[in-house]
């Protein structure tokens, strides 16, 4: 699409979005940006992000097909309870950090 690969950065220590979008914030050295997946999982981004002050926009991709469809909607049930736990009750932080790296 045009984009220069210098200016894309790969976070490989991103097990899960709570630590994705934490890293974002904590390693990249960002407080907002755009977050690129199926909408329901830019939902479950936004939110915590928006918990720990970062402005998220999602731009949704194409959706998974129908029988991979139905596993990940049931996974996404507990992945957004796993998410609103980890926000509101245990104020959760992302597993690893790591260096700051400058964007």
């Amino acid at each position: 699409m045009n984009i220069p690969s210098e200016v894309i950065f790969c976070d490989y220590a991103g097990g899960r979005t709570l630590d994705s979008v934490l890293r974002f914030k904590d390693v990249f050295g960002q407080s907002s940006g755009i977050v690129i997946s199926q909408g329901f999982h830019n939902e479950r981004a936004i939110y915590i992000g928006k918990n720990n002050g970062i402005n998220l926009t999602g731009f949704n991709a194409k959706e998974v097909d129908a029988y991979n469809g139905f596993r990940t909607k049931f996974r996404e049930i507990f992945s957004r309870v796993r998410a609103v736990v980890d926000i509101e009750i245990l104020q959760s932080k992302a597993r690893h950090y790591g260096q700051p790296i400058a964007i």
